[in-house]
């Protein structure tokens, strides 16, 4: 398959191509940098409704987990060994292009600057998988894309419950249904090692904050745009939720008065 994203070399990786599990698993699995508190609680005005530091960080979020993850199922397109691991890969392509395709939709609209590049420790991820071959990438895909997919389904919900930005509230909905889908595709396959799954993503980060630093594009640079083949079309959708409760769509409007009889 003809791969619609671009990855650097491994020159990102410090020591060896093959970053094992013991060594890039750890709290920062979302590939962003640790943000100050004082950051998080910049709040900006915008007409979507206000935009915190923390609904800035989820946008920026989102984009770089589509930046390997895509790739990611590309390669179970690839290298797959069973049915299920293929699946997987399918709904991994199918969903990070339509979250991408969002996240890039509202970006500008909220003064949000996007990477083009995967961080170092995500780039180590997909180097891993990369190298890996047979049953052991199917195992290392597996345990992977769960564990990720299992951190980033919490920081998703605090988002959705807290954020008072319409574009925000909306991206984080979608996200919640495209990751859950996804760790149910991973636990289809067979592979996921739930023993050893807290360990793995309580591990402590010995490679400095630049590790899970984003690297933003330079001036000038195309933005890379994920999109899946037209041969996946009808195929890795994730289940439809259900719908959710109204929100107000309309931050600056106030309550209509009850007409008096």
């Amino acid at each position: 398959m003809r791969s619609r994203y671009f990855v650097t070399g491994t020159s990102l990786l410090i020591g060896s191509v093959v970053v094992t599990l013991g060594v890039i698993m750890s709290p920062a699995l979302t590939g962003v940098q640790q943000e100050t508190k004082a950051n998080l609680a910049k709040t900006d005005s915008t007409p979507y409704g206000p935009l915190t530091g923390a609904d800035k960080d989820f946008v920026v979020k989102v984009r770089l987990a589509g930046l390997w993850e895509f790739p990611s199922g590309e390669l179970a397109l690839k290298k797959g060994t069973t049915s299920a691991v293929k699946t997987a890969g399918e709904h991994l392509i199918v969903g990070h292009a339509q979250l991408d395709a969002a996240v890039r939709n509202i970006a500008p609209k909220l003064g949000v600057q996007l990477p083009n590049k995967p961080t170092p420790q995500q780039q180590g991820f997909l180097d891993t998988l990369t190298a890996a071959t047979g049953k052991d990438f199917d195992s290392r895909m597996a345990q992977i894309l769960r564990i990720t997919h299992g951190q980033i389904f919490s920081a998703i919900a605090k988002i959705r419950a807290a954020s008072k930005n319409t574009l925000v509230r909306q991206l984080a909905t979608q996200a919640n249904t495209v990751v859950l889908d996804h760790i149910t595709q991973m636990e289809n396959t067979g592979m996921v090692d739930y023993a050893s799954l807290p360990g793995q993503i309580t591990a402590t980060p010995t490679q400095g904050p630049d590790f899970t630093k984003p690297v933003m594009p330079r001036p000038g640079e195309p933005m890379v745009v994920l999109k899946a083949p037209p041969s996946l079309a009808g195929k890795g959708e994730a289940p439809t939720p259900s719908p959710p409760a109204p929100v107000d769509d309309t931050p600056s409007a106030s309550p209509a008065t009850p007409a008096v009889p």
